[in-house]
């Protein structure tokens, strides 16, 4: 799931066809269609704990198939779920599940050694969840909301690591829950396959002296969750709404857009940027959809509040889908072809100002120019427009009272995907004159250099 970079991972014995499903995303029927084509039957869905970055797929994948749910023993659901014990086997015939009580991350994470034989002596992986990373390890910073400290979860994070997970063989292969991009972590590798061997001498966080240096390391420079973070840990754990991932949002005129934006509704586009500075409705947050489209709609929106969506046609479902990832569930519909719509109402349209870099010099010159960098505060720290404010796009609309509303702005990113959307949200603030920087600072810093 490569919007939210987060992996799930079937697992079947082709001697008896039983299979098990660990972390599955929302969006289930790739996995039926899977064990389908290899003649696997999913009897069992296990989730490594309550994930906080997506609204996981077991209630959808158990309807679909009948299959049981489990957690770890330290877990407590709203909905029939069994617990697996630490130690405890999982025989699919040939292939063999071994689960360890792994917590850190959240209290009740567990990780699922796998075997190709029982009685091996190496095991072929370790499904990690959001224990070890490759490159890292889960951040212990999530659960201060109910009262666990980073400090205390990551000590429990230490102790899992040492006691269960590096008392595995070096050759042990090792598939975690997600990988770079992901939030849960600070320094996740674009690898998606590693070895407990590589990680033991590569992965900074075990590099850690002692139990105290590790609770130090993996505390500091954690960035901030995103806002959805919260709502999802929590829906992950009750009986919901189950998605219906073949269900496209309803068609509805631009009209019926306006009213339901009147009524309350978030227009969200998620087109391209250029499309979207060509024209959009007044008042609209871009998001474009080949993004990380639903991390962002997660930290930018409400989850209780019901969204429309103006989609390039045929992406309606998409944009659906990958939001009901999130659990954002109150998709009213969707226009289905905004450029037609907009060609024939011109009077509702707005358009959206995007600078070069030649232009965005101009502006400077003049003085009579905010610049508000909305990169992550490491990217900004490696060099930045000068005189620009480094505020990132999910702490943008808690900082509106900086900016002088009569003075031009320009916001810039890395590209300009966050910076359309950092444009977006200061229009439908209240700003008049706003411009995103196409091609973002690399852009900017080669012209400077030609």
């Amino acid at each position: 799931m490569e919007c939210l970079s987060q992996a799930s991972y079937l697992i079947g014995d082709e001697t008896t066809g039983r299979a098990v499903v660990v972390d599955p995303r929302r969006d289930t029927a790739e996995y039926v269609k899977d064990a389908n084509a290899a003649s696997l039957t999913i009897e069992l869905i296990i989730e490594t704990h309550f994930h906080a970055d997506f609204l996981s797929g077991h209630l959808e994948l158990s309807a679909a198939t009948g299959a049981s749910i489990a957690y770890g023993e330290a877990a407590t659901t709203e909905f029939p779920s069994r617990k697996l014990a630490d130690g405890e086997h999982i025989s699919l015939g040939e292939v063999e599940l071994e689960v360890r009580a792994t917590p850190g991350h959240t209290p009740e994470s567990i990780s699922i050694v796998v075997y190709e034989h029982a009685g091996d002596a190496i095991p072929y992986g370790v499904l990690t969840g959001d224990t070890m990373f490759i490159g890292d390890v889960g951040r212990p910073d999530l659960l201060a909301s109910v009262g666990r400290t980073p400090e205390e979860l990551a000590g429990q994070l230490h102790e899992s690591l040492q006691t269960q997970l590096l008392t595995l063989p070096d050759a042990t292969r090792v598939f975690p829950a997600h990988g770079a991009g992901s939030a849960c972590g600070k320094q996740l590798s674009t690898e998606t396959v590693s070895t407990i061997g590589e990680q033991r001498a590569v992965n900074y966080a075990l590099a850690a002296r002692s139990a105290d240096e590790f609770v130090d390391l993996v505390t500091e420079g954690q960035s901030a969750a995103p806002a959805y973070f919260a709502h999802d840990a929590a829906l992950n754990r009750k009986q919901h709404r189950l998605l219906d991932e073949s269900r496209k949002p309803e068609s509805l005129t631009l009209e019926q857009v306006l009213e339901l934006q009147q009524r309350g509704a978030a227009v969200l586009d998620t087109r391209d940027a250029g499309d979207f500075a060509s024209g959009h409705v007044a008042g609209s947050t871009h998001i474009g959809i080949d993004g990380r489209f639903a991390e962002w709609a997660g930290s930018l929106l409400d989850p209780e509040r019901a969204i429309v969506l103006v989609s390039r046609p045929g992406t309606e479902l998409e944009a659906k889908n990958r939001l009901g990832r999130i659990g954002f569930d109150r998709v009213l519909g969707a226009l289905p072809d905004p450029e037609r719509a907009f060609a024939a109402n011109p009077e509702v349209v707005r358009r959206g100002s995007r600078l070069t870099a030649r232009a965005l010099d101009e502006r400077m010159a003049t003085g009579e120019v905010t610049l508000v960098d909305v990169r992550s505060p490491g990217e900004s720290a490696l060099g930045t427009i000068p005189g620009a404010a480094a505020i990132p796009l999910n702490q943008l609309e808690a900082a509106l009272d900086q900016f002088d509303p009569r003075r031009p702005i320009v916001v810039f990113c890395a590209s300009g995907y966050r910076s359309s959307t950092a444009a977006s949200l200061l229009r439908a603030a209240g700003f008049a004159d706003v411009s995103d920087l196409y091609g973002g600072y690399p852009g900017w810093s080669r012209d400077r250099t030609t």
